[in-house]
Formats: C-alpha cells, structure tokens, sequence
C-alpha cells in the first residue's frame, strides 16, 4: 500500500519547501521529494553563494576605492581556496538548517527521484507515495550548447567547483548569470572575455541598463564580443579556444563558461502517466493559480517557464498551500511587476516595463526620466564608476510602469521603491516624497 501524505512536493529547493512547510502549518500532512542536498539551485549553486562571490569581488574594488579616502593599502592577493571552502561550509551549514525545519515542521523529507505512476501515486526507488495534491517544483538545470567540444566548458554549477582561480576567462552568453559570473572574476583578478549572441548584454533589460553595465564592464577591462555565436570549443596548446559560426576564433583561454540559459528539469518525472501537459521544451503548463491540466498536480519555479527567481518560487509555492489549506479560495500569484537584481558590478535594479514594451503598450502616452552621474561615493576614489536611472511613466497622470537603476546601491534600494511600483505610484507621488541627501536613492524622487 502507498503511504499515503495529504500534499507532496517533488523538489526540495526554494519553491518546494516553502509549500510544504506552509501546508503543514495548517495541519495537512506534507512530504518532500529531494535526492541531494535541500535548498536547490539557490543555495546550493545559485543566489546564495553568488552573492558570497559578489561581495568579495566587491570588497576587491572596495580596497582600491579606499586609497582615495586616506588609507595606505597593501593587499598581498587573494585566497580563492579559502574563500571556497568558507562559503562551501556556510552552505553546508544552511542545508543543515533546511533540514532542521521540515523536521520540527513535522513535513518528511523522502530522499531520492520521484516519478509519477498515476496522477496522484509517486515511485521514490521501491516506496511509493499518494497525495490528493501534488506540486511539481524541481527547478531548472544549466545548458550547454549542442557543439563540438562543449563538455571541455563548465556550467554555473562548475563555477562553484573550481579550485583556483582561472587567470584567464570566456563567457558565453549575455544574460543574468553571464554578467554577474563575469563580474565576479573580473573583481577577483580575472582576465574576461564576453561572448554575446546578438548586439548586448541583457537583451531582455532596460536599453540604458545594457549600455550602462557594457560601459562599466569596459572600464574595468572587460572585452566584450558582440555577435559571437559558438560552432565548437578545442583545447590547444595555448589553452581553450572558443571557434564561432562566422569563423572567428578566440583562444588562450583556461575556462569557458557556458551561460546560455537553463531548462527545466521535468524530463525524469514520466509525466505522461500522470497526464500532465507539458511545452515541447519540457516547461510545464500551468493557470494563473498554478494548477496543470490534471486535478490535483500543480508546478511552480522555474519548471513552469515563468520568472526564474526564488522569492517567486517562495510566493507562488506558499500562496498556493494557503488556496489548498487556508481557507483562501483566490490566492495566487500575481506575476506583474515582480522586482528584480542583476549583482554585477555595479549592480542593477529593475521592476515594470522597459521603455521599449512601455511603448509598444501605451503609444505616445510614454513619457521617461532619466539620469546619470557620479555618485558621491567615487567624488575620492580613481574608478569615477556612474549611476544611471530612469522612469517610465504612462498616462496622464503619469503612473510609474517602469523603474530602472544601475549603479552604487542600486540592489538595497529597489525593494522600497518596487512596493510604491505595485501600489501604483505616480511620478508626482514621487515628487512629493521628501529626499533623503545625500544618496543615490533621493534621484528617484527629484527627477525633472
């Protein structure tokens, strides 16, 4: 007989267990299915450890900023082997942590792959497991391009493997991870290359955030190779050498890393016997309240195509146990104006629509602020890194659809600014807030 569970999350990372732990707040009897470690990709390969490498590369550019006010600095190098095995035992620590919450939450943590038999009964090896409600939360996996020689690259996931520092770096890609990792190395004493598909960085962003951080990245010794697609990947005498369609080859090279996007992880899960209707890239179909076309089966995260964020997996994951446990018919996710930052270096905040998709929806009813400076931060030190910011308005009152910042503080600022976003501000909201001077933030309120 299967042993039977009230709810059941097949994944144990950040999306997952934020829906069990809330089902089994409100008393339902919830398990879930992980084969490693708990935390998934966001602690164990993702934003928890990024953000370990971020502020160190950060305090990298923190030393040299630090002459300009007065201090006589010698810096010796730095430890990449211990800064590793420090962050590798804060993760270990966290893991632990995760695992001591299911257990005083009393939500069991079956250890192996889940596959479906039906819609509601799952194999884990030789158990089998029943629910009335089933999430699929199993994340996203990194790709690798279908090329000659793409296994001598590394993924994001090896980034977090390596030993030593590589002196000299490629990156393919343009998105989020290609730009934070090759901040990152760059910071920590790297020599980078940036391989792009089509003409910039984060395609998907705000034009004056790609132009801004292709600015910075240059100053900072960055190369940029626009156009680049790759055709194969060889290993020389000299190093790794990355071939492209067009024929131009870039070489020298002692890591490439693959950053071209990711795919959810739904193909070991035998979905067809459950029935459950899947996108030929493996993404899983869901409603507004993150059910599938099967009663009972629901996916949130990354495996359902939408925002690859784990606050989003986190909120999507608990709204959906309070609609099945809590008495809360209409809870659900609103996916509009979610707030998001890029760590690179500077790092980016951005909530609503770009300029461009502001237009396209609103026509000539746009209008945009914007501004660039130095902040006061740089008015001592040699790097003069910038700021740059803008608002997309729309209307005649002018309601704030977009708001965009890169630049010294950009990532602690958002999240204030992004709940008068969802609430609905007007650029003359902003107008009659009071600035706080002296800070990058106050620019947002005083724009003309």
């Amino acid at each position: 007989m299967p042993v039977h569970y009230d709810f059941i999350a097949i994944g144990g990372g950040s999306g997952g267990l934020a829906s069990a732990q809330r089902a089994a707040e409100y008393g339902a009897r919830a398990a879930v299915i992980e084969p490693g470690r708990l935390g998934g990709t966001c602690v164990n390969v993702g934003c928890v450890p990024k953000k370990l490498m971020w502020t160190a590369a950060s305090l990298g550019h923190a030393l040299e900023d630090a002459r300009g006010y007065g201090y006589d600095l010698t810096v010796a190098g730095h430890d990449w082997p211990r800064l590793k095995a420090a962050r590798d035992a804060y993760v270990a620590r966290l893991n632990g942590i995760y695992a001591a919450n299911l257990e005083k939450r009393q939500v069991a943590w079956i250890r192996g792959a889940a596959r479906f038999l039906d819609a509601h009964t799952l194999a884990v090896g030789d158990e089998v497991l029943s629910a009335p409600h089933i999430v699929i939360a199993t994340g996203s996996r990194a790709e690798r391009p279908a090329i000659e020689g793409a296994e001598l690259g590394i993924t994001s996931d090896g980034f977090f493997e390596l030993a030593e520092r590589p002196a000299r770096v490629a990156i393919v890609g343009s998105g989020y991870i290609a730009v934070e990792l090759a901040g990152v190395f760059a910071g920590l004493g790297s020599q980078v290359t940036s391989f792009v598909r089509h003409e910039r960085l984060l395609r998907n962003f705000d034009v004056m955030l790609a132009a801004s951080l292709a600015r910075e990245y240059a100053a900072e010794g960055i190369e940029l190779v626009p156009h680049a697609a790759p055709a194969a990947l060889a290993r020389t005498a000299e190093g790794l050498e990355l071939r492209l369609q067009d024929g131009r080859r870039r070489g020298g090279f002692d890591c490439v890393l693959w950053a071209i996007g990711r795919r959810p992880s739904s193909d070991a899960l035998d979905l067809g016997r459950a029935g459950v209707a899947c996108y030929d890239d493996g993404v899983v179909i869901t409603d507004k309240y993150q059910a599938t076309n099967v009663p009972g089966v629901y996916a949130i995260g990354d495996v359902t195509g939408r925002e690859q964020l784990t606050p989003v997996a986190i909120a999507a994951g608990r709204r959906l146990s309070d609609r099945l446990f809590g008495g809360q018919p209409e809870r659900h996710l609103d996916y509009a104006l979610i707030p998001t930052v890029v760590f690179s270096h500077p790092p980016i905040g951005t909530v609503g629509l770009t300029e461009a998709a502001a237009r396209e929806l609103y026509g000539e009813a746009v209008r945009t602020y914007s501004a660039g400076f130095v902040p006061m931060y740089h008015a001592l030190t040699d790097a003069k890194r910038r700021v740059d910011l803008k608002l997309v308005c729309a209307g005649s009152e002018e309601r704030i659809v977009g708001l965009h910042v890169i630049g010294h503080g950009a990532d602690e600022m958002l999240q204030g600014f992004a709940v008068a976003v969802k609430m609905g501000a007007r650029k003359r909201d902003f107008d009659d807030t009071v600035a706080i001077h002296p800070t990058v933030a106050e620019e947002l309120v005083t724009l003309r």
